[in-house]
């Protein structure tokens, strides 16, 4: 069973990551934000899904944005697509590889999930380029 001290350690990686990729605002934000009863499941993303899968060495975050843009697209979670398009951005993947990982998508999961997610990249992409 891990330990508290390795419990922490993954927490502090996964919210250094998460501010890297995400940017520290939005990241502190959340956070700050958050009700004593989502706090456990912030924690648990920031520990895990972060700390844990995103600090791997088998995938370079580029590779690991363009699958999560792919797979919110499929599950058609737009909030979490935007911050993910963002964070993807962030990571140096281009506004052609996001077009082409959407694209991808369309023909696998659906269009109409495809055409939303389209429409939630661009106008993030749009206000990504006005704040940089």
């Amino acid at each position: 069973m891990p330990s508290a001290d390795s419990h922490e350690t993954s927490y502090q990686e996964g919210l250094r990551i998460r501010r890297e990729v995400l940017g520290a605002e939005h990241v502190d934000r959340s956070i700050a934000q958050v009700s004593e009863f989502a706090r456990p499941i912030q924690e648990f993303v920031t520990e895990y899904c972060w700390g844990m899968v995103w600090s791997r060495d088998g995938l370079p975050r580029k590779t690991r944005s363009l699958l999560n843009i792919v797979m919110l697209t499929a599950l058609n979670r737009s909030h979490e697509l935007g911050v993910h398009v963002r964070g993807a951005l962030n990571n140096g993947v281009t506004v052609a590889e996001i077009q082409e990982a959407l694209l991808q998508a369309a023909v696998y999961v659906g269009v109409p999930a495809a055409l939303e997610s389209f429409r939630i990249a661009e106008a993030v992409m749009k206000e990504f380029s006005e704040d940089n």
